[in-house]
């Protein structure tokens, strides 16, 4: 029987077993040994298990765990990533405290069944770094970086509450910029002119929605959820009381809520040119009362997304744009126009109801002009 490899140190040790994989063990504060609750595949993750208990002696946060609770984790660990990910995604709430929208809630078992799969049947013990580096290299190999970096966040999300539940030392997502890597492959900005030939070619009570997409930067369920009492003519500037938006969840339908982020609560003002268009839209296709929708479906509710693009692929085809504008561009349209028409990025940021934390926009103020950029938006070039 070939020896075993053992590989010493000032503090800790790692092991190597028959089967190949590593076995890390530290003699704690108390003079007892610990060994890692589950071995790795490589020398460098027993090494990054170790570095982490270490810290915990130094930080003054280590505790032996007793037996109950031990044998609790173990069992814990034993579960594999899609039994904790279900119940993960039960328990979620938003940054606001509210319980996940059905449609955040869709997305995320569409990335557990899809990207995601193949570590869905892993205990969560046995998802180690180099497992996930795996994963993540044959996805992006794939062609599906996008793809890839979204279900890299999400699982970094789940393993970091599965350490803080203590079920794991260790966050097994450690690939640096994972998370934000996406294709780059984005859709150029549509000209006016462009917008003006899609605009004319859409059914005439879909028309104002273009318009104000593009000029206003709404989001498609702040837009179907727009009702008359949040049209304000303020001395012939239209401005729009964005509070609400609505969603399509699998299995419930249409529900009403508040805007994607809190920043989606809202005023935005509208070029002083779209006020009689705007206007003319209301008197024609809003159902009646303080409560009714702008853009109302056939039957009275809220209008569906598919209903909408059989309207929108048609006409942006008709403008030349056919499979490479997606109508979110139309909010980087919105958002690219108000910046070059001097808006500062906190104030596009307000306009669009965009939250941040990078450090940059800590130092930006807004300054109360959005109805003054705003008649400036359609200027000429």
């Amino acid at each position: 029987m070939a020896k075993k490899k053992t590989n010493r140190r000032a503090w800790g040790k790692v092991k190597q077993l028959p089967s190949g994989n590593y076995q890390a063990s530290y003699v704690g504060p108390d003079a007892a040994r610990y060994n890692a609750p589950m071995t790795f595949s490589t020398k460098l993750d027993a090494d990054a298990w170790l570095a982490t208990q270490r810290a915990r002696i130094v930080g003054g946060t280590w505790t032996p765990a007793t037996p109950t609770a031990d044998a609790e984790t173990q069992a814990e660990r034993a579960r594999n990533l899609g039994e904790y990910a279900a119940a993960w995604i039960g328990t979620r709430t938003s940054a606001t405290g509210t319980p996940l929208r059905g449609t955040t809630r869709a997305e995320y078992e569409r990335l557990l069944r899809g990207p995601l799969a193949q570590l869905t049947t892993l205990p969560l013990a046995s998802i180690t770094p180099s497992k996930v580096r795996d994963w993540y290299s044959a996805t992006v190999k794939g062609g599906k970086l996008t793809q890839a970096a979204r279900a890299y966040g999400l699982l970094r999300s789940i393993m970091q509450t599965a350490v803080i539940d203590g079920i794991l030392s260790v966050n097994p997502c450690s690939i640096k910029g994972a998370q934000n890597a996406r294709t780059g492959r984005e859709s150029d900005l549509p000209t006016v002119v462009e917008l003006g030939i899609i605009e004319a070619t859409m059914p005439e009570r879909f028309r104002a929605m273009v318009t104000l997409a593009a000029w206003g930067g709404l989001r498609y369920g702040e837009l179907t959820e727009l009702r008359r009492r949040d049209v304000i003519n303020d001395e012939g500037t239209i401005v729009l009381d964005i509070q609400r938006a609505v969603t399509r969840e699998p299995g419930e339908g249409f529900k009403v809520g508040p805007p994607k982020t809190k920043a989606g609560i809202r005023e935005v003002a509208l070029p002083p040119e779209l006020t009689a268009t705007i206007l003319e839209h209301i008197e024609k296709h809003a159902q009646p009362g303080p409560d009714g929708l702008l853009f109302p479906a056939r039957n009275g509710g809220h209008l569906a997304e598919s209903t909408f693009t059989k309207s929108w692929y048609p006409a942006r085809a008709a403008a030349g744009r056919d499979g490479d504008l997606s109508w979110h561009t139309l909010r980087a349209f919105a958002g690219t126009r108000f910046t070059q028409k001097g808006a500062t990025m906190a104030e596009v940021m307000k306009r669009l109801g965009h939250t941040s934390t990078a450090a940059a926009m800590r130092y930006q103020r807004t300054t109360g002009r959005d109805a003054v950029l705003a008649a400036r938006m359609m200027g000429d070039d």
